[in-house]
């Protein structure tokens, strides 16, 4: 008698974007500094037909949310978190930029140890080239 598979929770929901028959989901990663060339790059990508995620706060550029440093440095843990979660939703990652920091690094080899393709829009900055 054989023990019952388990199935992750990465697995189900690989399984259940299969059945819903859902596009690609491309997840944009890169330093805020590249909010321009990210916004491009989200065009190109729904143009070819693919859900895109991305950075949605740009915590470089001056916001009434997080003008007070102590809220600021709270939020960019938590929206860290919450891009490692777009990574794991993700069918693969697009890096923007010619420049890798530590916090885009760490984006890079989190998604890379779930097996997600990375491409970059500059191939001379893959850490793992």
């Amino acid at each position: 008698m054989s023990s019952p598979q388990l199935i992750t929770p990465e697995e189900k929901l690989a399984d259940a974007k299969k059945q819903l028959s859902f596009p690609r989901i491309v997840v944009i990663c890169g330093s805020t500094r590249f909010m321009a060339e990210m916004t491009e790059a989200d065009l190109r990508e729904t143009k070819a037909g693919r859900i895109v995620v991305k950075p949605g706060c740009d915590l470089k550029s001056p916001h009434a949310l997080w003008s007070d440093p102590v809220e600021a440095e709270a939020l960019k843990i938590r929206l860290d978190e919450l891009h490692r979660a777009k990574i794991l939703l993700a069918d693969e990652v697009l890096v923007v930029g010619d420049y890798i920091g530590d916090s885009t690094r760490g984006e890079i080899a989190y998604a890379r140890s779930l097996g997600r393709p990375v491409r970059f829009t500059h191939p001379e900055v893959d850490p793992d080239a």
